[in-house]
């Protein structure tokens, strides 16, 4: 259904005011209203008696429907959409009809519906610079992020020495920042490339996988960061999880509860909700994701406390003797500085509605998150002193002449007579 250009700018402008892109509720609520304006026209076009041609016609003009009236009279509509102007101070939009049809509207639908003294197109440029601005730092941060992931996944594939359970779980982490990553740019292409296209209206196969596919990325994302905080605790609480077995565990939960989800929700959408390009936040079925995403975040937030308790209560207690003192530090400062990577920072706004703190939420979640993958690949594997060490190994392997310049790492005997 074709919106006229009335209707364009005026979803455009509240589009810009709420959120990055236009809101599927107001778009419905256009149409809506749209169905219901045509159904009178008809019923007056029936009615109306055919040697009657003086005054104006019913009119749906993209936004409002003026109903029919005779020469001269004025009429009066409110803002179309209710909230957005004081239902105390109602501001009027009114129409004369003349020998020659419908006058102009005395106000547009900008100044009828938002507050007065603002300059529109200065707004609207703000704005518009705000959001390109927002996109472009997102998507460096993506990329950078994506890049190192992939540099990481291929040291970790590359380096099967390094292969144990808790490197299997960061390898899975990366993967999901990657299909993350990946989903974003996807879901901007396909959804957000031609500024022009209603995304809300237009319904096809490809912008439904693009956003389903986005929904399991990050539904996955959130459950492995939650892997990984599970597996923290693990360590922290025994110290002979040596076995591959937990493993097989962590992986079920990782992908097999984002692929349950994801499935559950496309079939209920296609079934009861099958509008526009299912991006569409303000349906019940929405919860069907956002509860298990809620879900990952509160745990890790009371593991993260959990771990804080846990260090404090370690750190009072005194070491039996130096040998035992080294590999807790070394545990102490590695859940240190992986514990913001729990995704801590989304409990900020984990039950807040999504209109709610728009801006400080975008720079939280887009911004911040965008660099995650890349912080994460940092901390995990370029960072590691155990992967520095091995990446020296296979140098000098391959590269003999480098030995000479290489740090001389103590063998395995060597290590054990040290710690004896």
């Amino acid at each position: 259904m074709a919106f006229t250009p009335t209707a364009l700018v005026f979803m455009m402008i509240i589009a810009t005011v709420r959120a990055t892109h236009q809101e599927c509720s107001i778009v419905h609520h256009l149409l809506k209203k749209e169905t219901e304006c045509k159904l009178k026209m008809k019923s007056t076009e029936v009615n109306l008696p055919r040697n009657q041609t003086e005054g104006c016609v019913m009119e749906w003009d993209g936004v409002s429907c003026w109903p029919a009236a005779s020469e001269g009279q004025v009429v009066s509509v409110r803002c179309p959409l209710p909230g957005l102007k004081s239902e105390n101070a109602p501001v009027f939009i009114t129409r004369t009809c003349t020998d020659q049809g419908w006058s102009k509207m005395s106000l547009s639908y900008y100044e009828a519906c938002f507050y007065e003294g603002f300059d529109k197109e200065e707004d609207m440029r703000e704005k518009t610079e705000y959001f390109d601005t927002l996109k472009l730092i997102y998507s460096v941060g993506y990329g950078l992020s994506m890049a190192a992931l992939l540099a990481a996944v291929l040291v970790f594939c590359c380096l099967r020495k390094l292969l144990c359970t808790r490197n299997y779980i960061h390898l899975h982490l990366f993967v999901t920042f990657i299909l993350r990553s990946l989903a974003v740019f996807i879901k901007d292409a396909v959804l957000f490339a031609d500024k022009n296209m209603d995304h809300c209206t237009v319904s096809t196969v490809r912008c439904k996988v693009a956003v389903t596919f986005f929904h399991f990325c990050v539904l996955a994302n959130f459950w492995w960061l939650l892997v990984e905080g599970l597996y923290l605790q693990t360590l922290l609480l025994f110290t002979f999880t040596h076995s591959t077995k937990p493993f097989w565990i962590f992986a079920i939960v990782g992908w097999g509860t984002p692929s349950v989800t994801i499935v559950m929700w496309a079939l209920l959408k296609a079934q009861f909700d099958n509008e526009g390009c299912w991006d569409s936040l303000d349906t019940h079925l929405w919860w069907i994701i956002k509860i298990p995403i809620l879900l990952s975040i509160f745990i890790n937030f009371l593991i993260f406390i959990n771990i804080i308790r846990i260090i404090v209560q370690k750190t009072k207690a005194t070491p039996v003797n130096q040998t035992e003192r080294r590999p807790f530090k070394r545990l102490v400062r590695s859940t240190l500085l992986l514990i913001p990577l729990f995704g801590v920072h989304y409990v900020v706004f984990a039950l807040f509605p999504e209109h709610v703190g728009t801006g400080p939420r975008l720079y939280l979640e887009l911004v911040l998150g965008s660099f995650q993958g890349f912080i994460v690949a940092g901390l995990y594997c370029f960072f590691n002193g155990e992967v520095q060490k091995e990446i020296q190994r296979a140098v000098t392997k391959f590269w003999p002449e480098s030995k000479t310049n290489a740090i001389n790492l103590p063998t395995q005997e060597e290590t054990q007579e040290q710690g004896k």
